[in-house]
């Protein structure tokens, strides 16, 4: 952890080509943080799904008012959408977007769905409670990973995680490449963020090493390839010099660093 850090107030690397290409006014705004892996869900979904939007980089640490008016919490993604009939409305948490990102009727072929389809009940049930998994076991256990500071807690949150990332692999389709067969898929998106940050973040800060053979390794190589997820990510400097705030356990470092240290639900 001794390298020299910089503060990045800009994506870098394709992230940021592809915010140079989003910069003119559309209906649907997203707004949000270069390093955040909730934004970074949503903007997935944005890039696969060729909805046109346009992207505003937000400093967490100094919130625009333009955000606050979205979200007075000041938390991203925020989205503001304009449908001609009710003005700009805004819309927060990543989980749900994915209604909000659906297209009209027969545009489906233009934008490809990440839900399975409407006529297909059972599986969307079955992505919706692995998102809720992910939710609720993978991405805070992430965190307390990543900002424990003792090493034997370090050691049981290492082990807690990677037991959690095979059993992720172990409810894949057997065949894939992604996890509900040869498409991308909102499970694929959920996760993703925090598998991409856990083969850089996690490597530099906790040595740790995701699944490096079999179903999981075949996985995250179609994903980290797949042209919506790498148009949304930046060079690894950036992410390790986010993060090391998260790996020392700095004081207020953001709310889902707060919630991991007082055993509260993320925000």
């Amino acid at each position: 952890m001794s390298r020299k850090q910089q503060y990045h107030t800009l994506c870098t690397g394709k992230a940021l080509a592809t915010t140079e290409n989003h910069k003119l006014d559309e209906d649907l705004e997203l707004f949000g943080a270069n390093f955040c892996p909730f934004v970074q869900r949503v903007w997935v979904a944005l890039e696969h799904k060729k909805i046109p939007y346009k992207y505003v980089e937000c400093d967490p640490y100094k919130k625009p008012q333009a955000l606050l008016e979205l979200n007075p919490r000041g938390l991203v993604p925020a989205l503001r959408i304009r449908d001609g009939t009710h003005g700009a409305k805004p819309l927060g948490e990543s989980t749900y977007l994915e209604e909000a990102l659906s297209p009209p009727n027969g545009d489906a072929d233009k934008h490809p769905q990440l839900l399975p389809p409407i006529n297909e009940p059972y599986l969307r049930a079955k992505a919706r409670l692995e998102a809720d998994h992910i939710n609720r076991t993978i991405v805070p256990g992430f965190y307390r990973y990543l900002q424990a500071q003792e090493e034997e807690k370090q050691i049981q949150y290492g082990k807690e995680f990677m037991d959690e990332l095979k059993g992720f692999t172990e409810r894949m389709h057997a065949e894939g490449p992604f996890y509900n067969g040869k498409e991308l898929g909102w499970v694929d998106v959920m996760i993703a963020p925090w598998a991409f940050r856990a083969a850089n973040v996690l490597k530099h800060y906790r040595g740790f090493t995701p699944p490096e053979q079999g179903r999981y390794k075949a996985w995250a190589e179609a994903l980290f390839k797949h042209p919506a997820f790498a148009a949304t990510c930046s060079t690894e400097e950036l992410y390790l010099d986010s993060y090391a705030r998260y790996a020392e356990n700095r004081p207020n470092t953001s709310q889902v660093a707060n919630a991991i240290n007082s055993g509260s639900g993320l925000p």
